[in-house]
């Protein structure tokens, strides 16, 4: 499957069957997180890869019910060093949001070209995750992700045209 394949594939997916990843397809998608870009090349991330049964669906009132994120085999938990980021991104911000929102899409994008599915958590409580995780305090919660075989097909959502969002020399 080619990228832009991957790109059209890829759904948020909210209905998971119980069988497990293969590690090969689980290495796969984890090497295309390694190789994502980050700001100065910090590479600020670490990830959690939940697959016990008990700690997913601990994760579940800490996602605000999100109870379809202890259906999946893994649950992939996104965490950023804010130290270890490009700390003038832009000359106002700190690069580490960014920096997880790239590896999360390189997640995504490889989980569907492995024929998976995903679905980006924000909502959740960041002391909660922490806490259920042992997560130091020196890393932020970004993001997490159920990661497993797609008991769905959602249909796409709709999209605003380029002539909306694309402009050239000027807004």
């Amino acid at each position: 499957m080619n990228i832009y394949d991957a790109i059209k594939k890829r759904h948020s997916i909210r209905k998971y069957k119980p069988d497990p990843v293969p590690e090969d397809k689980l290495n796969r998608i984890m090497e295309a997180v390694r190789l994502a870009p980050s700001g100065k090349n910090g590479q600020p991330w670490r990830f959690i890869l939940v697959r016990d049964a008990a700690t997913k669906t601990a994760l579940v009132p800490a996602c605000k019910g999100q109870g379809f994120i202890a259906q999946a085999d893994l649950v992939i938990v996104a965490c950023a060093n804010e130290g270890e980021s490009y700390q003038n991104q832009g000359g106002y911000m700190k690069s580490w949001p960014l920096d997880i929102a790239i590896a999360l899409d390189h997640l995504m994008l490889a989980a569907a070209a492995e024929g998976l599915g995903a679905c980006w958590i924000g909502a959740f409580i960041e002391p909660e995750i922490k806490k259920i995780l042992s997560i130091p305090d020196d890393l932020r919660v970004v993001g997490l992700t159920p990661l497993g075989w797609p008991d769905e097909d959602p249909k796409p959502k709709p999209r605003k045209p380029l002539n909306e969002i694309m402009f050239f020399e000027h807004l």
